[in-house]
């Protein structure tokens, strides 16, 4: 039987009094109800640091994140935790699964597939590739770092977004947004045979794909380099 486990992926779990509460006031998505769902954690100006999934696990809270971003996450969150009885720690005896077939989809894009925590097995295959041929852009290295706001990260497309929530580091700058319907710039994968260099934020020569963060008027257009690739879920906000 074919591996599951996302060995990119790494889990944070977090537990204490209100820890769903003290995650509500920052991230940008609604944690009180029913998880998972997609969220952010943004800088001030609302530019996106970190992009994870987070999962209920009885009283606590799971967060489904990068791997190699795992420690800087656990201590942004734990500067923000200030003197909350909240416990923030990695969660090792957990993983991140994926297949295309199964019963809980990703809360971003149900083409995505199934995805789900159990122990870990063998590494899955052709997550990434599927991932990006359906144009979902996710980790420090695609969405960048402090780098690309959040609504241009689609976030609003894939349900990463809660416009009625309230509060949250970086919320005013990309409530503004929505209210004026104005996000100039997306992030998009890009059928390439070349090297883009700094045209794009990731470059996967053995895929033939980019992500690169483009102006909207350019997406209906071949580029020098190659061709964006915009799916069905996000063209009717770049029409």
């Amino acid at each position: 039987m074919a591996g599951t486990t996302l060995t990119d992926r790494a889990l944070i779990r977090l537990s204490g009094e209100e820890v769903r509460g003290f995650l509500q006031g920052l991230v940008t998505n609604d944690v009180t109800g029913a998880l998972p769902v997609w969220a952010g954690l943004l800088s001030p100006q609302g530019k996106a640091l970190f992009d994870f999934i987070v999962w209920a696990d009885e009283g606590d809270v799971l967060i489904d994140c990068e791997g190699e971003v795992a420690e800087a996450l656990t201590r942004r969150l734990t500067m923000y935790r200030l003197r909350r009885p909240i416990t923030i720690a990695p969660e090792p005896d957990l993983a991140v699964h994926w297949s295309l077939d199964g019963d809980v989809l990703d809360p971003r894009l149900a083409a995505l597939g199934a995805r789900w925590l159990a122990p870990p097995d063998e590494p899955a295959e052709g997550w990434h590739g599927h991932r990006l041929r359906l144009g979902v852009a996710e980790g420090r290295a695609e969405l960048g770092d402090n780098a690309t706001l959040w609504l241009e990260c689609n976030a609003a497309e894939l349900s990463g977004v809660s416009f009625s929530k309230g509060c949250y580091v970086g919320q005013e700058n990309t409530a503004r947004m929505n209210w004026r319907q104005k996000v100039n710039r997306r992030l998009v994968v890009v059928e390439t045979g070349t090297n883009p260099g700094e045209a794009a934020n990731a470059w996967y020569p053995e895929l033939g794909l980019a992500v690169a963060r483009l102006r909207v008027e350019e997406l209906d257009k071949p580029l020098a380099w190659g061709r964006p690739i915009v799916p069905e879920w996000l063209k009717e906000a770049v029409a």
